[in-house]
């Protein structure tokens, strides 16, 4: 398994991983995302050199906290699941965070996302608190 941090100039890299995202990637979003120092995308590839996961991160400073990596999305090819990816990726991330200064990281996921409960807490995260998480849907806000 190899794990490749992208960045300014890899967009030809996210396309090919284009199958781990909800969507097709956005040339215009994955170059903006590339160039940004504090976004974060790793690829894990498996040994043909196939990308089968990635992890993204964000950090967020604020004035009276500093900064934390927040983990923003996961994804694994289900044919490589439970293959240790996912952790590994998420391993990754975390010791990126580190590196960078981050003092902690965090994530939100369903509570019945049971593959997602379970790699987050391999990886060594732990339940916090019980959130409820309220989102603002701006394409569907028309004025």
């Amino acid at each position: 398994m190899r794990i490749r941090a992208l960045g300014v100039g890899d967009e030809a890299a996210v396309a090919a991983a284009g199958h781990l995202f909800d969507g097709p990637p956005d040339t215009a979003a994955t170059s903006r995302f590339l160039a940004e120092p504090a976004h974060h995308l790793l690829v894990a590839y498996d040994p043909d050199e196939r990308p089968v996961g990635f992890v993204s991160g964000v950090e967020t400073t604020h004035p009276d906290k500093g900064t934390e990596m927040f983990l923003y999305e996961l994804a694994v090819d289900e044919p490589a699941r439970r293959q240790g990816f996912g952790r590994a990726l998420v391993e990754a991330l975390a010791a990126l965070a580190r590196e960078r200064g981050c003092y902690g990281m965090w994530v939100l996921t369903d509570d019945d996302n049971i593959a997602a409960l379970m790699t987050y807490r391999a990886a060594g995260g732990r339940e916090a608190s019980r959130n409820v998480l309220l989102d603002w849907d701006f394409k569907a806000i028309r004025p």
